[in-house]
């Protein structure tokens, strides 16, 4: 039990390493995005560095605004590829590298979409700063 404690995670601290809200967590569980990899004996989800980072990958899906069947597609193409037991034969893993560049291609564009926005934004900040520091120049005092 001991080890367990030490490797596992209850979904309080698994919310503060992700960031995300408890209510997001569980809604992914529910969606099948992740799924806790244990249970105390009192019947608490219990998770494992593995899931944090399964939790992390898919919050930065959402900021890409993926939908939960995209994220679902995507992590279910890299966990059949990092698949040890039972590799993709050829045929699959040729379809699987294919969908898994189509998703680094829309993760490119999205990132550049993104991109252009946070500029956008800067220069408005930068404006903004210019016409107040005008403002504080020229107040009447």
């Amino acid at each position: 039990m001991a080890d367990e404690q030490r490797w596992h995670m209850r979904i309080g601290e698994v919310a503060e390493r992700t960031g995300l809200p408890l209510r997001s967590i569980r809604h992914y569980e529910d969606a099948g995005l992740v799924a806790p990899s244990a249970r105390t004996r009192g019947g608490l989800n219990l998770y494992t560095p593995a899931d944090v980072e399964r939790l992390r990958a898919v919050r930065r899906m959402r900021r890409l605004d993926f939908t939960l069947d995209e994220m679902r597609e995507l992590l279910r193409i890299v966990d059949r590829l990092a698949a040890v037991d039972d590799p993709p034969a050829d045929e699959e893993l040729d379809g699987l590298r294919t969908r898994l560049e189509t998703y680094r291609r829309t993760v490119d564009t999205r990132c550049a979409v993104l991109g252009a926005r946070l500029r956008e934004a800067e220069d408005f900040a930068a404006t903004l700063r210019t016409v107040a520091d005008h403002l504080e120049r020229h107040r009447v005092g």
